[in-house]
Formats: structure tokens, C-alpha cells, sequence
């Protein structure tokens, strides 16, 4: 049994560029994203250990809004998660497996959850 660090940011709402539907392809929508960061953890943590020793949460938050290509039209919301996964795995060695989930908040009719799940593992 290996020990885990999982880190997470859950409904964090942000706008896409996404949709295969004409009324979707030309203004961005809104999609409430999840995400859920296995890690190799430190052996302990301390009452002093430094953040280094972890990842900051504003990196999850960051992979999937402002590390999103500007002007990108996703077709799927699986291009979506599988762009905030590598971004993910890009920028901490640290990281074995990334789950995204995205809700399409623009086709909720009567507040169901409409979405996908996606889980990587690093290669």
C-alpha cells in the first residue's frame, strides 16, 4: 500500500468555448468543474513543512481556467478535461493520477448534472 495525497477544487465555475451545436460554437458557456489531484505525498508533514512539500490549490484552479488556450473552441468537454489533466501532469512530476469532472451548466433544465468524468493516470 502506497501512501496518497489527494488534492481538490470542487464546482469551480468557469466560461468555454465549447459545443458541437451552432447555437453553442460562437459564444462561450458556462461549465462547473471539479478536480480531484493524486499525489505522492512527503513522508510526514510537519507543523512547518513548506507548501513545496504539497501543490497549491491555485494550480488546479489555474490548469483549468487561465492555463485554457484563449479563443480555443473545444468540441467536447473531454478536450476540455483531457487539456486541464496535461496541464496538470505537465507541471508537477509529483502527480500520478488527475480526475476532472465538467458539468454543462447551459443544458440543465431542471438542475440535473449533465457531464463527464475523466481520469488520467501519468504514463
Amino acid at each position: 500500500m502506497h501512501d496518497l495525497l489527494q488534492l481538490q477544487v470542487r464546482d469551480f465555475e468557469v466560461q468555454v468555448l465549447t459545443g458541437i451545436y451552432s447555437e453553442e460554437t460562437h459564444l462561450p458557456q458556462p461549465l462547473r468543474i471539479s478536480i480531484t489531484v493524486d499525489m505522492v505525498p512527503p513522508a510526514h508533514f510537519a507543523p512547518d513543512t513548506p507548501l513545496s512539500a504539497s501543490k497549491s490549490y491555485i494550480d488546479l484552479k489555474h490548469a483549468a481556467s487561465a492555463a485554457l488556450p484563449e479563443g480555443v473552441h473545444f468540441t467536447l468537454i473531454e478536450g476540455v478535461a483531457d487539456h486541464i489533466a496535461d496541464t496538470l501532469f505537465t507541471g508537477d512530476e509529483r502527480i500520478r493520477r488527475v480526475q476532472v469532472e465538467i458539468v454543462k451548466l447551459a443544458i440543465a433544465e431542471a438542475d440535473e448534472k449533465i457531464g463527464i468524468t475523466l481520469v488520467r493516470h501519468r504514463r
